[in-house]
């Protein structure tokens, strides 16, 4: 045998060898390849036929909340559908103000609009504030104490200089009247200049606390007829007083006790006690009260007082 033959035999023989290999190999991957592709394609008809359905692992609750996308909160509906977004506080009533029960003679003294009424009252007043706290909130605080009520007739000057304490006056629930711009003899001024007093007053008070004086009393207790027809006009009661402390007086200065005396020794019943707002008034005010108490008197509320003059 030649050479050349017996190449061509070896050649021969393992390209047989190999087509061999190939064929065993295709018989066993062929079977475990198609037996794969059925469970694939079994496992995919699967899920397509369940919705949502999710891996094992994710608990049922879980897919409970994927399952089902949520809802619009309710208020959030109601902004869509153009409801209230948030519902309106329920207006509070409003106070009914005090029956009247007491009115003003001509001599500045007060007398119940009925029989039965006590007559054994007295009208507590303070003038030429708002000055200072430290003497305004001993006053304020002797009130309260006593459940008593009381006017205080401001300046306007003063309440430009410390609005926040006629806010405080108005706040803890006492009166506040009308004692002219800045405290002058109205008497013998003329019209314009009586205007003037008397209706910037009445604007810084209403700008400040949002109500205005029904009360006037005139700096020195002077006056004249117009300036009694313009405080009418303004809807107010023009008042001096029945009975005066004398706190302003050099006698009674840094003396509590002369106050308290100057009173009890003018008190009648129906009195309308003039006072100001002083350190030894302030002073003065507990034992004064204390005592008009223990003599049976009580305290007018000024909103019980009708402003129609006798």
């Amino acid at each position: 045998m030649s050479t050349q033959t017996l190449s061509q035999d070896r050649t021969t023989k393992a390209a047989s060898s190999k087509q061999h290999l190939a064929r065993a190999w295709w018989t066993r991957t062929l079977p475990l390849a198609v037996f794969g592709l059925m469970l694939l394609t079994a496992a995919c008809q699967s899920n397509a036929g369940e919705e949502g359905a999710l891996p094992p692992s994710v608990p049922p609750q879980a897919q409970d909340q994927v399952q089902q996308p949520p809802s619009a909160s309710p208020s959030a509906k109601e902004n869509e559908d153009g409801a209230d977004e948030e519902a309106a506080p329920e207006p509070q009533p409003e106070l009914e103000p005090p029956a009247k029960a007491y009115r003003m003679n001509q001599n500045y003294v007060f007398v119940p609009l009925q029989e039965e009424e006590d007559n054994k009252v007295v009208l507590l007043t303070f003038d030429d504030g708002p000055k200072h706290p430290d003497t305004l909130e001993p006053l304020l605080d002797t009130l309260d104490k006593f459940e008593a009520k009381a006017i205080f007739f401001v300046n306007g000057t003063r309440v430009e200089q410390n609005p926040e304490l006629l806010q405080l006056i108005h706040e803890r629930g006492q009166i506040i009247g009308n004692h002219s711009w800045d405290h002058i003899n109205l008497k013998n001024e003329p019209a314009d200049v009586i205007d003037q007093q008397v209706e910037k007053v009445q604007a810084i008070v209403e700008e400040v606390t949002g109500t205005v004086p029904q009360f006037f009393r005139p700096p020195h207790g002077a006056g004249n007829d117009y300036l009694r027809q313009k405080v009418r006009e303004e809807g107010m009661l023009y008042m001096t007083w029945s009975n005066g402390s004398l706190d302003w007086d050099a006698s009674a200065r840094d003396n509590p006790d002369a106050v308290v005396s100057n009173v009890l020794e003018q008190l009648h019943p129906g009195s309308n006690i003039l006072m100001h707002e002083l350190p030894w008034t302030a002073e003065a005010l507990e034992p004064l009260l204390t005592q008009l108490v223990e003599l049976g008197y009580g305290f007018i509320d000024p909103d019980t007082i009708e402003i129609e003059l006798e």
